[in-house]
């Protein structure tokens, strides 16, 4: 059997598949799922955080050169800021929109408020157009109105569901506004982004260990006692993904030694508790003790597993290539198999068996960013 090629089958089948199929012509808008055989599967609301994953890896796309896709991920995100930006009269992002093109929730939510951010940021790197700026630094603004908390970081939504507070919104808006400084060079949207890794750092890691929580309570304590704490190893690649895009992006900050230390901590932590050896896949949770506390694998855990690996390879790690190797074979067979012609399966139990009946579009977005990087590093091999 031919081992498929990144490239190819990002090209060739995969965004094809979510820019045509995927993609409703007449809304302007993005469908969240598809079935396994490629059919649109309507719903009562479209999320804002679907919307803004798909524009930014669309915009991404172009100008990695693997589509031509700008014009109609920049004509989605106008539409998309005219009917969720204030469209109920009151300030931020509405979370979902209805079929008639109203909102259907009219809810503020930081995880959707962060991959707006996310979006514009990379809509401007394309396009060039400070209105794109404009409107990030705008949301900024009113992320603070809306959910800053008084004892560090943010809400997760308002009206609040409940008072348990999340880190993974949060490291969400560090990516927004990581890479708005990229774009910008407007070291406004570098602070923000220096607040959240101290916030990281002093309150969603456990001291001396690479374990990240996900949920506290209002006074950003661990949710349970320790031992019950749900840490997930997906989530341990992405924060340290995100260190290394902190020190690459601003060097000579004064705690890069600090922040260096952590990002290696995560990163061993979630291959030493999180990775199956023999697989090398990678579970949903374990606890804050490295026990395995959920033994199904979703999609986007391996894929910021082996974006991690790319920046490791880079770096030289001697064991980094044949991990890559052993994990894009484990990918295309389970996740993402041909019959799916560019599209995947979200969730496996335990057996490999399928969770999920559909194909959820907001899977793109990880699976690009890993996959554009282990592109880049054939390119440099």
């Amino acid at each position: 059997m031919v081992q498929k090629n990144w490239h190819s089958w990002l090209m060739e089948e995969a965004l094809p598949l979510w820019s045509n199929i995927g993609f409703d012509h007449k809304r302007r808008l993005f469908h969240e799922r598809l079935t396994f055989d490629h059919k649109p599967i309507e719903l009562p609301a479209l999320r804002l955080m679907v919307q803004a994953r798909q524009i930014s890896t669309y915009c991404r796309a172009e100008l990695d050169g693997l589509a031509k896709t700008a014009s109609l991920a920049l004509d989605s995100l106008q539409e998309v800021e005219k009917r969720y930006w204030g469209s109920d009269g009151e300030i931020g992002w509405v979370f979902s929109l209805a079929p008639d093109g109203q909102p259907a929730d009219k809810s503020r939510d930081l995880y959707a408020h962060a991959f707006i951010l996310f979006a514009y940021a990379w809509a401007y790197q394309i396009s060039k157009d400070p209105a794109h700026l404009n409107v990030a630094r705008r949301t900024v603004i009113e992320i603070d109105k809306i959910f800053k908390a008084q004892n560090g970081g943010y809400l997760d939504a308002v009206p609040a569901p409940d008072t348990i507070r999340r880190q993974n919104p949060h490291m969400h808006l560090l990516e927004a506004y990581l890479m708005l400084f990229e774009v910008s060079g407007d070291s406004f949207y570098l602070e923000y982004a220096q607040n959240m890794t101290h916030l990281a750092m002093q309150r969603f890691i456990l001291p001396h260990t690479g374990m990240l929580l996900e949920f506290f309570d209002a006074e950003w304590k661990p949710l349970e006692a320790i031992g019950l704490n749900r840490v997930e190893p997906g989530h341990l690649c992405e924060w340290s993904w995100l260190f290394s895009e902190f020190m690459r992006l601003a060097p000579e900050t004064s705690f890069s030694h600090e922040m260096k230390e952590t990002r290696e901590k995560l990163f061993d932590t979630a291959m030493k508790y999180g990775v199956s050896p023999d697989t090398l896949i990678v579970c949903d949770a374990i606890t804050d003790d490295g026990r395995q506390l959920e033994n199904t694998t979703r999609i986007w855990p391996q894929t910021e597993f082996m974006r991690m690996l790319a920046l490791k390879e880079r770096e030289n790690f001697s064991e980094a290539k044949s991990l890559i190797d052993r994990q894009k074979k484990c990918f295309f067979e389970r996740y993402a198999p041909s019959h799916l012609k560019g599209g995947w399966i979200d969730r496996l139990d335990a057996n490999g068996v399928a969770l999920t009946d559909h194909m959820p579009a907001s899977s793109l977005y990880h699976i690009y960013g890993a996959a554009i990087e282990l592109i880049k590093n054939q390119a440099k091999a």
